[in-house]
């Protein structure tokens, strides 16, 4: 192993430094000049180690240092804590929190999660549902709220999947639906893959409206039906992805009326992501985040965005496409409120 202060690696890091912070100077300029008219939630805490994983956790940590550096305040960010296990209840299983707080989850289903478990991944877990329940708090007070986290759109009431130990979204919307905060809420889901667990758990509730625009040719090989599932295939690209989006917005907003949407903006249907082959431009993905962010808002719709998944080879490109949205978030909500 090298030794980290060797001048070579020192080199390298600074070059990457370099090049990362160019990358984003447009962006950064654009940030430092605007004042966030919503909050961000995150936690120096949303981090576990998974050791060689396609999982980027380092993303939280870049794309809240790279906020700081435009010159958002701290004020900005809301510190979320773990959720209660009253509120998991409203989703899950006794028996999965029992199991996920003892270690007792058997080969296949920690196989099935696709993450290592650890006690380290079940705090992680709790902190992040707390997080996209204090989003949608946040964005029901402000019009927009945006979670550096979230959207763990895999997760059944029992079991785990796809690196999805909890449905955050799922256990916010019925959590606001319980304390009376909500009568309908509607989850657009822009993530590369079908949010299986978020359709399955909220299919016989007439109070929750599942949109989902994914690749079929992918991950998961079995769909559960949302309300809508609109499903695209390899290399359809930015023209047939837009024009399916626009079918249906802002028409369904009109038609569900929610009092809350929960945006799952994932990074994943990128041209160079590793799990996926969609092959979205960084602008494909920018107009899409418009195109549902200032729907919603022209309706006086609150939106709770999660970031969700991206697994670019690079990791700076899926913090620039996830910095990307905050910044259509920002012009939306600046331009209507």
């Amino acid at each position: 192993m090298s030794d980290p202060t060797d001048p070579i690696d020192v080199f390298s890091f600074f070059c990457y430094l370099l090049s990362f912070m160019a990358r984003f100077s447009n962006l950064l300029r654009f940030i430092r000049r605007k004042k966030f008219p919503f909050k961000f939630i995150y936690s120096d805490d949303y981090w576990v180690d998974l050791g060689q994983h396609v999982f980027p956790v380092m993303k939280y940590r870049l794309i809240y240092e790279t906020l700081i550096r435009t010159g958002v305040r701290k004020e900005n960010f809301v510190l979320p804590q773990p959720a209660d296990d009253e509120d998991l209840l409203l989703v899950h299983t006794q028996k999965y929190l029992k199991k996920l707080k003892t270690g007792n989850l058997s080969p296949s289903e920690i196989l099935t999660l696709e993450l290592p478990y650890s006690k380290e991944l079940v705090r992680f877990a709790w902190l992040f549902v707390g997080g996209t329940i204090l989003t949608a708090e946040m964005a029901l007070k402000d019009g927009v709220a945006v979670h550096l986290g979230g959207g763990f759109h895999h997760a059944f009431p029992d079991h785990g999947e796809g690196f999805c130990v909890f449905n955050d979204i799922a256990i916010a919307l019925e959590k606001m639906k319980k304390e009376g905060k909500i009568e309908r809420g509607m989850v657009v889901d822009c993530d590369l893959h079908q949010g299986n667990g978020t359709s399955f758990i909220l299919s016989r509730k007439d109070y929750g409206f599942t949109f989902s625009i994914h690749q079929m040719d992918n991950y998961p090989a079995e769909k559960t039906s949302s309300t809508v599932d609109v499903g695209l295939w390899s290399g359809d690209g930015d023209e047939k992805y837009l024009s399916s989006l626009r079918e249906y917005f802002p028409l369904i907003y009109k038609e569900f009326k929610p009092d809350l949407v929960f945006y799952l903006a994932g990074a994943d249907p990128y041209d160079d992501d590793q799990l996926g082959n969609l092959k979205l431009t960084f602008e494909g993905l920018e107009e899409r985040d418009r195109i549902v962010i200032e729907e919603a808002r022209k309706l006086n719709l609150p939106v709770a965005i999660l970031c969700a998944g991206g697994y670019a080879r690079k990791v700076e490109d899926t913090v620039s496409i996830h910095l990307n949205t905050i910044k259509a978030a920002q012009k939306v909500q600046r331009k209507y409120f």
